[in-house]
């Protein structure tokens, strides 16, 4: 499986990382960065009406590299007028992320920032914490329930927020343990990368209405919103719709009033 791999290629990577700033040191430049805004990741999207996650990625595994018809600073500056949040891949290997990008986005955006990678070691954590992200993405199928516990726990004591991505009932079952505010359902299959929004719907009832609800990935029309709107879901992260966009500012804007209007 293809997320397998690239936990594999993360193992390898994070020495590099740590080859350039140890862990010590890294830990050392978290604990010095100020926090922007205590919860503003969390409050930001538990606010009343749909609220929107803007990604920005250069390629993922199922869509190759990803051409984006407008440039990282103007995408910011419209994000900035239209979303609720930006999440950053910082994966190198299958996403062609990188940490500095979300550098850039952090000096040119008071929107708060999820990093979303693989995070498999607490050195990303500290990382995360540094480069100034608000939030971190813990993806329940690649930890087990005790690293889930104790990174959930490193991200809160960082004052960083914390979605938690799930892709089925069990998983749901396994991150309602840790108690977390922020809950994402992924609708791609993990397996074969086919996406549906039968899985947000489905997987709507197991979790709690007191739960900051993300839907995640197959977000493409104004059909899909409409639809998203009967599951009940507090956010999107649209990753894809908003990278093909030639004006993601004017789709944003759009969704949210269909959402409210649904």
């Amino acid at each position: 499986m293809i997320l397998d791999q690239i936990v594999e290629d993360k193992k390898k990577r994070l020495p590099q990382h740590k080859a350039q700033i140890s862990e010590a040191e890294m830990r050392k430049l978290a604990e010095e960065t100020v926090t922007r805004k205590k919860n503003c990741f969390y409050e930001n999207l538990r606010k009343e009406g749909l609220s929107i996650i803007g990604e920005f990625k250069q390629a993922s595994p199922s869509l190759g590299k990803i051409t984006s018809k407008i440039n990282l600073m103007d995408r910011i500056e419209e994000y900035n007028a239209s979303v609720n949040a930006i999440s950053c891949l910082t994966e190198e290997d299958h996403f062609n992320g990188n940490v500095s990008y979300l550098k850039e986005i952090r000096a040119k955006s008071q929107l708060p920032i999820l990093r979303k990678d693989f995070m498999i070691e607490e050195y990303q954590f500290y990382e995360a914490k540094a480069i100034g992200a608000d939030a971190v993405l813990l993806i329940t199928a690649i930890l087990d329930d005790v690293q889930m516990h104790d990174f959930y726990q490193l991200a809160r004591e960082l004052e960083l927020d914390v979605l938690v991505e799930t892709h089925d009932e069990e998983e749901i079952e396994r991150a309602m343990k840790i108690n977390p505010r922020i809950i994402g359902v992924n609708n791609r299959n993990l397996k074969d990368f086919s996406i549906t929004l039968e899985t947000t719907k489905r997987l709507r009832p197991y979790i709690p209405k007191d739960k900051v609800f993300v839907t995640e990935s197959g977000v493409m029309g104004d059909e899909d919103v409409r639809f998203l709107h009967e599951c009940q879901v507090d956010a999107f992260l649209i990753g894809r719709a908003f990278m093909e966009a030639e004006n993601p500012k004017a789709l944003a804007q759009k969704w949210k009033e269909i959402f409210a209007g649904a």
